[in-house]
C-alpha cells in the first residue's frame, strides 16, 4: 500500500501495541508497506497479533542487509548471527588474496550446514563478492525438504546449490578436502532449556532447529568433527554458538585437531567459535 496516512497505521499500531508487539510503530509500517489492499493488511495484521513471528507474516528476514525469504517450518534467522556472517567474510577475503592459499587459483569453495533457509551462505557469499571476491562455489546442506526448497530458491542469485541430507552426506565427494569455509548454525539450545525459549520460537519453528540435545552441543560436535575431513589446509569452521557453551565447543575442536578461537559481539550478543585446520 502507498504510504499510509495515520487513520490507517494508527489502528495498526495500537492492534500490534494492546498483543505486546515490542517495536509496534516499526512492526506496523512494515506490514502497511507490505500488503496491496485493506483487506490483505487486516490478514497480515491479524497474523502477527495472533502470535505469527513477523518474519513469516512478511515472508522475509533481514540478515546483513539482505532480505532472506522465510516460509513455516524454517529457521527464521536472527541479528545476532551477523557475526558469524562478517567473521566468514573477513578470513575468506584473507583465504582469497594472492598467494595466500590454492583458492587463489581454484576459487573459494563455502559450505554452509544446518543452512534453514540459506541465509547465512547467501550473506557471506554476497558479502564476499561485495568485496571483489567472485566465483565462490557455494553448497547448503540441511536434514528438512521445506528448508532445502527455501534455500535453493534464495541461493539461486550467487549460484549456490542446496541439497538435502544429513550435514555433510550428501556434499560432492570432490570438495572434500578443499572447503576453505565450513560456516553451521546448528541448534545449540539444551533440551531442557527448551520451554523457556519466546513462544514465537517455541511455536513457529521446528524443534530440529533450536533442539542441541542434553547439553546443547549434539549436532554442534558432529559439524566439528565432519570439519577435518571438508576443510583445506588452512580452511576455516564457524560455528554460532552462546557465551556459557563456547569453552565447550573450543574444546570439541581442539580435540579434532583444530586451532580453535572464541569471537564476541556486546552490540549483537553473539558468540562464534573459529576453528582452523593447522597448515
Amino acid at each position: 500500500m502507498p504510504e499510509a496516512p495515520d487513520d490507517v497505521a494508527g489502528p495498526v499500531v495500537a492492534t500490534l501495541r494492546a498483543a505486546g508487539c515490542v517495536y509496534a510503530e516499526d512492526e506496523a509500517a512494515l506490514l502497511v508497506a507490505a500488503a496491496a489492499t485493506p483487506a490483505e493488511l487486516d490478514l497480515l495484521v491479524e497474523r502477527r497479533a495472533s502470535g505469527v513471528p513477523l518474519e513469516l507474516v512478511l515472508g522475509w528476514a533481514e540478515l546483513s542487509g539482505l532480505r532472506v525469504a522465510v516460509e513455516p517450518g524454517v529457521f527464521v534467522p536472527r541479528r545476532r548471527t551477523e557475526l558469524l556472517v562478517a567473521e566468514a567474510v573477513l578470513l575468506g577475503e584473507q583465504r582469497a588474496r594472492p598467494g595466500a592459499s590454492a583458492a587463489t587459483a581454484r576459487g573459494l569453495v563455502l559450505v554452509d550446514l544446518c543452512c534453514g533457509s540459506g541465509a547465512i551462505g547467501l550473506a557471506v557469499a554476497t558479502g564476499l563478492a561485495a568485496n571483489g571476491v567472485a566465483g565462490v562455489e557455494l553448497h547448503a546442506v540441511d536434514i528438512q525438504p521445506a528448508a532445502v526448497a527455501c534455500a535453493r530458491r534464495n541461493l539461486v542469485a550467487v549460484g549456490g546449490r542446496a541439497h538435502l541430507g544429513d550435514l555433510d552426506a550428501p556434499l560432492p565427494p570432490e570438495i572434500r578436502g578443499l572447503v576453505d569455509l565450513l560456516v553451521a548454525n546448528a541448534p545449540y539450545v539444551p533440551t531442557a532449556e527448551i520451554p523457556l525459549l519466546p513462544a514465537e520460537a517455541r511455536l513457529y519453528e521446528p524443534r530440529v532447529t533450536l533442539d542441541g540435545g542434553a547439553d546443547g552441543l549434539d549436532v554442534q560436535r558432529r559439524v566439528i568433527a565432519a570439519a577435518p575431513r571438508l576443510l583445506a589446509t588452512g580452511g576455516h569452521v564457524l560455528v554460532e554458538s552462546s557465551g556459557l557453551q563456547a569453552p565447550r565447543t573450543v574444546q570439541a575442536m581442539t580435540r579434532a585437531g583444530l586451532l580453535a578461537r572464541v569471537v564476541r559481539s556486546a552490540d549483537l550478543d553473539a558468540t562464534v567459535v573459529v576453528g582452523t585446520r593447522p597448515v
